[in-house]
């Protein structure tokens, strides 16, 4: 692989990386508007909807993770 090809994996490396922290924050505001429901509320059906889109939203954020450990592997 020559410098001009591990350049643009690592380019490539900090976008995933950049979308990875954009959705790490929609995460987060999700997990802070479901915490500052009411209990009873977070027991609904729109709380189970807002628990799994951010269990959805984690699981992103880990093949995001992934990927990029696996462009990194790539250049080495």
């Amino acid at each position: 692989m020559n410098n001009i090809t591990r350049k643009q994996l690592a380019s490539l490396a900090e976008k995933l990386e950049t979308i990875k922290k954009e959705v790490e924050n929609i995460r987060d505001n999700e997990e802070e508007k479901l915490d500052n429901m009411p209990e009873g509320l977070q027991e609904s059906e729109r709380g189970d909807a807002m628990q799994e889109a951010i269990g959805h939203l984690e699981m992103v954020m880990d093949s995001l993770d992934e990927a990029i450990s696996e462009i990194e592997e790539a250049q080495s």
